[in-house]
C-alpha cells in the first residue's frame, strides 16, 4: 500500500523521539535520586519512563519494519516476548500512572487528612508495589505465550489475526473471557484510584488559589509552591494518559464493530497506543526545572 511507507516513517519518528525523551527523562530522575533528596516520587517517575521505552520498543520499532516490509525477523520466541512486553507494559503505564497520582495527593494533603495514612515512608516502599506491578502484569499476561506464534511456524489457515510477522491462533472463549476480565478489572481498579486521587488535587489546587486570591498578596498569586505545580504537572500526565487511553478504547471498538479490514486502512489506534508514551516525557521535561537542567547536562 501506498500508506505504508508514510506509516513506517511516522512510527519510526515517535519511536525514535519517544525513546530518546525518555531515556533523558529516565536517567535525569535517577541520577536526581541517587545524588540529591531520595524522594519516592523520582524512582516512580523514573519507572515510568522504563515503562513507556519498553512500550516504545516492543510496540513501535515491529510495526515500523512490518510497515516498511524489511521481511520477516521474529521467530516464535521473539513473537512471545516482544508482544508480551507490550501488552505487560501497557498495564504497567496504567498501575503506574495510577500510583504516581496517588503519592502526589498523599505529598499535598493536609498533614492531618486522611491520606496522610498513605504515606510512602521510604523508596523501599515504592520498589516493593513496583515489583508487585510486574508481576501483577506478567501474569494477566501469562495466556499470551501459549498462543503467539510467528508467521513463519504456522499454517496460514490457522490463523485467526494479526501482523505481518506475528499471529494470535485461536483460544478457548474461556479462557479469553477470564484474562480480559482481569484486565478490565485492574484498569477500572487503577484508574479509579487515578480519578480519585486526580479530584482530590484539584480540590486541593482550587482553595489553594482561592485562599491566594483572598490575601489579595500579587507575589503569592504568581508564585506556586514546588509541591502544587508538581501536583499541576501530574494533573497534566493524567490528563493526557486518560485521552490518549479513552480514545484508543473507543475508536478501536467503532472500528472492530463497524470498520471491516480497518487495520489495512486506517492506523490512528496503533498511533494512539504509542502517544501517551511519546508525550510525557515532555511534559515532564517542560514542566519540571529541575529535569530540565538534568536533561541540558
Amino acid at each position: 500500500m501506498i500508506l505504508d511507507p508514510v506509516k513506517g516513517t511516522v512510527f519510526f519518528c515517535l519511536t525514535g523521539l519517544g525513546t530518546m525523551g525518555n531515556i533523558s527523562v529516565f536517567v535525569s530522575y535517577m541520577h536526581m535520586f541517587q545524588n540529591t533528596e531520595k524522594k519516592p516520587i523520582y524512582l516512580i517517575l523514573a519507572h515510568l519512563a522504563l515503562t513507556n521505552i519498553i512500550m516504545l520498543l516492543s510496540k513501535g520499532m515491529p510495526k515500523t519494519i512490518e510497515a516498511f516490509n524489511f521481511g520477516n525477523f521474529l521467530d516464535d520466541t521473539s513473537c512471545k516476548v516482544v508482544v508480551y512486553l507490550a501488552r505487560a507494559s501497557r498495564g504497567l503505564s496504567i498501575c503506574t500512572s495510577s500510583l504516581l497520582t496517588v503519592v502526589q495527593a498523599v505529598t499535598i494533603s493536609p498533614r492531618h487528612s486522611r491520606w496522610q495514612r498513605l504515606t510512602l515512608k521510604t523508596p523501599q516502599h515504592i520498589l516493593s508495589l513496583l515489583l508487585f506491578f510486574w508481576i501483577l502484569n506478567f501474569m494477566i499476561s501469562m495466556n499470551l505465550p501459549y498462543y503467539i506464534k510467528s508467521i513463519n511456524s504456522v499454517n496460514i489457515t490457522q490463523v485467526k489475526k494479526g501482523s505481518n510477522y506475528c499471529y494470535f491462533l485461536p483460544e478457548s472463549w474461556i479462557i479469553r473471557w477470564i484474562f480480559l476480565t482481569l484486565m478490565v478489572l485492574r484498569d477500572t481498579v487503577f484508574q479509579g484510584a487515578m480519578g480519585g486521587a486526580s479530584g482530590y488535587m484539584v480540590s486541593l489546587l482550587h482553595k489553594h488559589h482561592q485562599h491566594v486570591l483572598y490575601l489579595q498578596n500579587s507575589e503569592l498569586l504568581y508564585r506556586t509552591p514546588p509541591e502544587l505545580r508538581a501536583a499541576q504537572s501530574v494533573l497534566l500526565l493524567m490528563l493526557c494518559f486518560l485521552f490518549f487511553y479513552l480514545a484508543d478504547c473507543f475508536i478501536s471498538l467503532y472500528f472492530t464493530f463497524f470498520i471491516e479490514n480497518y487495520s489495512k486502512l486506517l492506523y490512528v489506534p496503533e498511533f494512539l497506543t504509542l502517544g501517551y508514551a511519546v508525550i510525557s516525557p515532555f511534559i515532564l521535561i517542560q514542566r519540571d526545572e529541575h529535569l530540565t537542567k538534568h536533561c541540558h547536562t
